[in-house]
């Protein structure tokens, strides 16, 4: 494990663990406090996400920006976005599960070196992935699973919500819980 947040941004820009190394832009490593109590998984980049290098910064993450306003969290100050996959899949399908597998150390490391208090899985990949093999993204979001001491919920993945505007108030309820399971736990994250 790389104990340096640099260090670890440094190496895993280098990956060639994996053939999606092969037709990315650049590899998006995550954005936001490295403090941060709270961590955010999505799946992997899309196509802004891959050109600019930055996870969520096309219309799902201005969507994504929205409901974190609303409960008082940014990602540039009090949170943390990374992804299950680093390079963005082709015509941005579903990571296959040795491309999760190539990449997944990263996620793990940066893990380690945050030690969030609660992870949000956004969308069925990243929740299958960190929460449970099974899990049912549209019935069991917003509900928080405890794994290692660590709670984690899943909710709906904000290119979905996008595709499907009916499912934006369900999706906001599940910020209105994290919300409340922030200042259940005394997290103080005004001030990161």
């Amino acid at each position: 494990m790389i104990d340096n947040w640099e260090t670890l941004r440094e190496s895993c820009l280098e990956c060639r663990k994996c053939g999606l190394c092969e037709t990315r832009h650049n590899v998006v490593f995550g954005v936001g406090n490295p403090q941060a109590k709270v961590l955010f998984v999505g799946e992997g980049p899309g196509e802004n996400e891959d050109l600019q290098g930055e996870p969520f910064v096309g219309r799902g993450g201005q969507l994504l920006d929205k409901f974190l306003a609303a409960v008082d969290l940014d990602r540039k100050k009090n949170i943390y976005i990374a992804n299950i996959v680093k390079c963005r899949p082709p015509k941005n399908r579903d990571p296959l599960p040795e491309e999760q597998e190539a990449c997944i150390g990263w996620l793990r490391n940066q893990f380690a070196l945050l030690r969030p208090k609660i992870i949000v899985c956004l969308g069925r990949v990243a929740g299958m992935k960190m929460i449970k093999p099974d899990l049912k993204i549209t019935k069991e979001h917003g509900i928080f699973f405890e794994k290692g001491g660590v709670l984690m919920m899943p909710t709906l993945h904000p290119a979905a919500l996008l595709r499907n505007s009916n499912q934006k108030p369900a999706a906001f309820e599940d910020f209105l819980k994290l919300r409340e399971k922030i200042d259940e736990l005394g997290l103080d994250i005004a001030k990161e």
